[in-house]
């Protein structure tokens, strides 16, 4: 029984040990996921939608301008002396006449319990309620309105081209991951390749029909493709934490550390592929057009009409404001508290201020030129713009065709020196610089359809 229950344990550890380890669960990120997140995230999106929000506030702020204002007022005091005493003496003269009449008044007076002097404005209160209606404000009103609709249409477009310039940065960085990706399955690739050679080179060394210093050889390739193989592992993570980053995504850049809510950092990748793709001609757009719906030519249209507007501005405030209004309210100052109201107009004619008003004017005049003259220049430039992006985006594209050609010729290559060694009509250094040959032109591949899917999402961006 005893040796039965030792057998049984060790088949128990025996299994424990060779059971395998638990595969790390890789999380896919695609780039429109990247983008939501970085949406959410980026202080630059955030702060440009602060600023739209900032503008429709100010468009709320200037609407106010057209209704009438209303306002209330209530004031109380009390004097250490009345403002107002006055005496007989005061009304008709200090002459003797006058001191007799005082006398005689201030006598019958106390008889009758009247007061001797009249005092008034020693306490007192009100309180009033009016409205004032703008009629006429030199079409100031009028136009701090459109200014503030062109303050929103130009905080929009300021958050779309953060958008735009958030969504190129991501797209960078993530086909950046994706080529050092795609550079790692190459290298798989090579790595298999040479594998399978060092097993052929061993069976021929063992038979004697090579020599150990073929096996070296090629035991030293190997070497050679661990270490570029380190290189792109520490490389891609260096490329996955720069867009992890930039995104806000939470990565755990050691592996003990990491958990659901972090994964490690080897375990992410990027679902998106390079995949087929289209020619230029398939998204070409007339350049003039291109420019002129980019949203920095827009941005420049809404300079122009910001100026003209100011201008309009200035204008207004050297024309005369006409103003209706109405009060009514209750006070107590005099004798018995009562209320009264009124209406009135208000008419304000400024009759110092031409001069003023004359520079500004032909200075907002200065600045609208000035202002056209930025706007056809950054036209034209915007205008180039759009062709070197048109001429990036062919150069790329006839680049991957240059370089699918070059890993055709490269591959018919090795398997022609690969059938020569094995017929013994070459050496393995010929051979192993052929499969170099064809890495590096498989890498030129993938930097050339990374640089075409750069270059067209550049343009897609711009056209969109």
């Amino acid at each position: 029984m005893r040796h039965h229950i030792i057998f049984g344990a060790a088949l128990l550890a025996v299994s424990v040990l060779a059971a395998p380890k638990a595969a790390a669960q890789r999380h896919l990120l695609t780039l429109e996921e990247c983008k939501e997140l970085c949406s959410d995230n980026d202080y630059r999106i955030r702060n440009a939608g602060l600023d739209v929000l900032a503008a429709q506030a100010r468009k709320q702020e200037a609407l106010a301008e057209y209704f009438p204002s209303v306002s209330a007022t209530a004031m109380a005091f009390h004097a250490l002396n009345p403002f107002i005493d006055i005496g007989l003496t005061d009304i008709i003269g200090k002459s003797e006449a006058a001191w007799n009449i005082s006398n005689y008044w201030d006598e019958f007076s106390q008889q009758n319990g009247l007061p001797s002097r009249y005092r008034a404005l020693e306490y007192g209160y009100s309180a009033s309620l009016s409205l004032t209606q703008p009629v006429f404000a030199g079409g100031r009103i009028v136009t701090g309105n459109r200014l503030a609709a062109l303050g929103v249409e130009a905080a929009t477009l300021q958050k779309e081209i953060a958008e735009r310039d958030s969504d190129m940065e991501i797209e960078e960085k993530y086909w950046q991951v994706v080529s050092l990706q795609e550079k790692r399955l190459t290298l798989a690739g090579a790595r298999e390749l040479l594998d399978s050679l060092e097993k052929d080179v061993l069976s021929a060394c063992s038979a004697g029909l090579m020599t150990e210093a073929d096996l070296l050889q090629v035991r030293m390739k190997s070497s050679e493709l661990k270490s570029a193989e380190s290189k792109l592992r520490g490389g891609l993570r260096l490329a996955k934490m720069d867009l992890l980053n930039l995104v806000s995504f939470p990565y755990a850049s050691v592996s003990a550390a990491a958990d659901s809510a972090r994964p490690f950092i080897d375990d992410i990748e990027m679902a998106d592929s390079l995949g087929d793709f289209l020619s230029p001609d398939n998204y070409y757009m007339e350049e003039e057009s291109l420019a002129s719906n980019m949203e920095e030519s827009r941005l420049l249209e809404l300079r122009g009409r910001a100026k003209a507007l100011e201008k309009k501005m200035a204008v207004g405030e050297a024309l005369p404001t006409v103003g209706l209004g109405a009060m009514y309210g209750y006070g107590k100052t005099l004798g018995n508290g009562r209320s009264n109201g009124a209406l009135y107009a208000v008419v304000k004619i400024p009759l110092t201020d031409w001069g003023k008003a004359s520079k500004k004017i032909r200075r907002c005049e200065y600045e609208i030129m000035k202002a056209e003259n930025e706007k056809a220049y950054l036209d034209a430039q915007l205008v180039l713009k759009a062709r070197q992006m048109w001429l990036e985006l062919n150069t790329s594209w006839e680049q991957i065709a240059i370089a699918e050609e070059a890993v055709e010729c490269a591959r018919t290559v090795y398997d022609h020196q690969k059938a020569s060694f094995g017929a013994g009509m070459s050496t393995l250094s010929e051979l192993l610089q052929t499969q170099n040959s064809l890495r590096q032109c498989e890498d030129a591949l993938t930097d050339s359809r990374i640089a075409y899917r750069k270059a067209l999402n550049s343009y897609l961006l711009a056209v969109r």
